[in-house]
């Protein structure tokens, strides 16, 4: 272990967690000195902010004019329970699973919900045969596994002449990703991820096929006022124009807005698809070299290019989550990764996060340090044999 030399260059910023992710580049807290801190939400100028948010939304993912956007409480899981509770029930539904959080949703709908759903679930490495999914029912998914690297490669196997809903949870890949908005009629995310935006809200997009859902369907299950859309049989439009269900934090909004602004200068939604990729792409040349760390996505075409997950597959490793956990934390101790230890029910690994807001040189930098620590950890392990 002696000889083992440690990597020259270090990554400027070793923020590589998958949630709350990186700050925007040069991030720093006097960017948020216009926030309307002790105002209320319900002023003028509160509105106008959360307004905002919402046009800078649209513009830069490309939505639709006629669809919804919202803010909404607690997260992205907020925005996808809500989608959840008031639209499901109508008709028959069939939930997709290839990872932790979409197993989630199945979870949710089967025994809390009670709903009699068609339960489709891939093991991590793997997506669910979208060929086989019947979109005349409502159908419930992750675009983007954040635990597994897995996403779907696109809109294709969705009809567009479909009777069913999509609800997609996409919060790992709003922002990072080609969304089809012909093909989703609910779209949640959380600022959290892709723009490295402070937690704790969530947005809620809608088509005008699931505002028609909403207005004509009343689910048999009392709802909480946290996740009611409607009133007297319409639409809350004020949700959707910055009149939020609850108090939002005008902190955390003003951060948001930060994050939107710098998406534009940065060439919008193709600059931000375009860093994501190229980050990730410098992980899959690594593992191409090194054939002891290779990426959980079975096929290139699953995988993601913001939550990268990896394997380490080499003989000589005894204990594959031991192992896995102590690269992770040489990393950590060394000041050159924080947080890229794989989700706790996904197969042993490293995960790192190569969402827009990372700089390519960064995870550039990295890939030589994840050597130095897989090496420096076989050696451990020899030697304690």
């Amino acid at each position: 272990m002696a000889d083992l030399i440690a990597p020259a260059v270090r990554p400027a910023n070793p923020r590589f967690s998958s949630g709350p992710c990186a700050k925007i580049p040069g991030f720093s807290l006097d960017m948020l000195g216009d926030a309307p801190l002790g105002r209320s939400h319900r002023a003028a100028v509160g509105k106008a902010k959360l307004k905002e948010a919402i046009d800078l939304t649209r513009e830069i993912l490309g939505v639709p004019a006629d669809y919804r956007i919202g803010i909404v409480p607690a997260s992205d899981t907020g925005a996808f329970e809500m989608a959840m509770w008031t639209m499901l029930g109508a008709r028959n539904v069939e939930m997709l699973a290839w990872e932790s959080f979409g197993e989630g949703w199945v979870t949710d709908a089967v025994k809390q919900l009670k709903l009699d759903a068609a339960v489709k679930i891939a093991p991590y490495g793997q997506i669910v045969d979208l060929a086989t999914v019947d979109f005349d029912a409502d159908v419930a998914f992750t675009w983007n596994g954040t635990t597994s690297g897995c996403r779907v490669p696109n809109g294709d196997a969705i009809p567009t002449d479909r009777q069913g809903l999509t609800l997609c949870d996409a919060t790992s890949a709003a922002f990072a990703m080609d969304l089809p908005w012909d093909k989703l009629d609910v779209t949640t995310f959380s600022w959290q991820k892709v723009l490295g935006g402070e937690g704790a809200h969530g947005v809620l997009i809608l088509s005008p096929r699931a505002v028609e859902r909403l207005e004509s369907y009343t689910p048999a299950w009392p709802l909480p006022k946290i996740f009611r859309l409607t009133a007297k049989g319409k639409l809350i439009e004020g949700i959707f124009v910055g009149e939020t269900i609850n108090t939002p934090s005008m902190l955390a909004v003003e951060d948001y807005l930060v994050a939107l602004k710098w998406a534009k200068s940065v060439g919008g939604l193709r600059g931000l698809v375009d860093r994501a990729s190229a980050n990730a792409q410098v992980v899959w040349d690594f593992c191409a070299s090194n054939p002891w760390l290779q990426n959980l996505a079975e096929t290139p075409d699953i995988a993601s290019t913001t939550s990268v997950c990896l394997k380490f597959a080499d003989a000589r490793i005894v204990d594959g989550e031991a192992f896995a956990k102590a690269v992770a934390k040489r990393l950590e101790k060394a000041g050159v990764a924080y947080d890229i230890g794989a989700y706790r029910d996904a197969p042993a690994g490293l995960r790192i996060w190569c969402g827009s807001t990372v700089e390519t040189a960064d995870v550039q930098a990295l890939m030589p340090w994840i050597a130095h620590a897989f090496e420096a950890e076989i050696a451990a392990q020899a030697q304690a044999a």
